[in-house]
């Protein structure tokens, strides 16, 4: 079998941002901004109502990383992130990781978040351990 972590491989995740999500992130984090989770407020900031927790939607790499590439086992080590576009309740937010570089079992990765309507929500790269079973072949 060939190595399944070939330069140009891609993978996504996709979900639709909840307000029980946010609420959710929230308690699991203690980010407790209100412009995440009080309208009234958040109406009255450039965003012009709530969004999600950037790190919320930076989680869905994560999954792309622990499911699908390189997949279970996948220790991450670093991960840059450039939030470039707000998250809102309802956005359908896909994650996709793109790999750019193999050496041995350190995998640099691309990592981008798209909006429903194409927009990237968030741009940065990250570099993980395969699991072993990942890179034998």
């Amino acid at each position: 079998m060939r190595n399944v972590l070939n330069v140009g491989r891609r993978e996504s995740v996709s979900k639709i941002i909840a307000d029980e999500d946010i609420q959710l992130f929230a308690r699991a984090t203690g980010d407790l901004n209100p412009v995440h989770l009080d309208e009234a407020y958040a109406r009255k900031t450039p965003f012009k109502g709530r969004i999600a927790q950037g790190l919320l939607t930076a989680g869905l790499i994560s999954a792309v990383l622990a499911n699908k590439l390189p997949g279970p086992g996948t220790i991450y080590l670093s991960q840059t992130l450039r939030f470039m576009s707000p998250v809102r309740i309802g956005d359908k937010i896909t994650a996709t990781v793109e790999v750019l570089s193999v050496a041995h079992r350190k995998i640099r990765l691309k990592t981008t978040c798209v909006n429903q309507h194409g927009t990237i929500v968030l741009s940065g790269e990250a570099e993980v351990l395969a699991p072993i079973a990942a890179n034998s072949g």
